[in-house]
């Protein structure tokens, strides 16, 4: 890349290459994706947080899922939609814009691995140790879990951008390896703890999510319990189909950042962490689980609103 002197420190985000007669159809798909994302996660925290029934470990770790996610889309997405009908040699960005976003983009991302874990060992509770679950997964449990989960993100993604910060970002948005890449000084320290924290991340989660459904297996194949197995089955199916898409994304970024003359593939393939598993999780966990899928449907077949009743959580309890 040759040097180029740039005013300050405003950089160029390259953004996406559309073409003039392509920008108005990829504007639309990707700002109806956008509200989808929003409308659909913030409608299922709300139905989870209103629902006694639902206010249950899994269902509390669901909101951290969605919150997240609306977290994770709205960090990017609303700066690709506002770049799409400005010339890229025109779409400027502060460098302390830039590493908020790429500090946003990664916490997203290590939240998203962080929770699913959590979620791999609920499942593994409420299956293997059923007698043990509500004892263990209390309301305080699953709080201290997702500070965890939140506080452990936000302290490696801390040091990750904290590296890349003390040094034209040819990417859709900024990030980590779009930032260190920018550096003429010596960026062997960014490359040890970047792959480090990414074999960190990537390899607790696969370990955890492969052993507590191995484990989850060896129960359900040693069960005659048919009902017992079906609703495992239905459970587990839900949270792995929300891991593999987090975990193809994660894999392809990090693969393609690594091979310059495959940019393009790249620069799209960058998005796809913070679009398709947003929009994907709130179909999954919101259509495919039945009690979050029946409570949907009282709520559309309720009566006026004058008879809608009012219940108050703590005198179920």
């Amino acid at each position: 890349m040759e040097n180029q002197t740039l005013d300050l420190d405003v950089l160029i985000v390259e953004g996406l290459k559309v073409t003039p007669q392509s920008s108005v159809p990829a504007f639309i798909l990707l700002l109806l994706i956008y509200i989808f994302i929003m409308v659909s996660n913030i409608g299922l925290v709300v139905l989870i947080s209103t629902e006694c029934s639902l206010q249950q470990p899994m269902y509390l770790l669901f909101c951290n899922m969605s919150i997240n996610d609306v977290f994770g889309a709205s960090t990017i997405i609303p700066r690709i939609l506002s770049d799409v009908f400005i010339p890229m040699s025109q779409r400027f960005m502060s460098y302390n814009e830039c590493v908020i976003q790429a500090f946003c983009a990664h916490f997203h991302a290590g939240i998203a691995h962080a929770v699913l874990i959590i979620m791999a060992v609920d499942r593994y509770m409420a299956i293997c140790k059923p007698l043990h679950y509500a004892a263990i997964m209390t309301d305080r449990m699953v709080l201290g879990l997702s500070v965890w989960a939140w506080s452990i993100s936000f302290l490696l993604v801390g040091i990750l951008i904290g590296l890349s910060v003390r040094l034209v970002i040819l990417n859709p948005f900024c990030d980590n390896a779009s930032l260190f890449k920018l550096s003429c000084e010596n960026i062997l320290i960014n490359h040890v703890y970047g792959l480090g924290i990414t074999v960190v991340i990537l390899g607790s989660s696969l370990c955890s999510v492969m052993l507590t459904y191995l484990s989850i297996a060896m129960v359900c194949l040693r069960s005659k319990n048919k009902a017992l197995n079906s609703k495992a089955l239905q459970t587990c199916a839900t949270h792995l189909a929300a891991y593999a898409i987090l975990l193809f994304s994660s894999c392809i970024i990090i693969i393609l950042h690594r091979f310059p003359h495959l940019s393009d593939h790249g620069k799209l393939a960058s998005i796809i962490i913070h679009v398709v598993p947003p929009a994907m999780n709130a179909i999954i966990y919101g259509l495919q689980i039945k009690a979050v899928r029946e409570k949907i449907i009282i709520i559309f077949k309720r009566a006026t609103p004058g008879k809608v009743k009012v219940t108050n959580c703590d005198s179920q309890k």
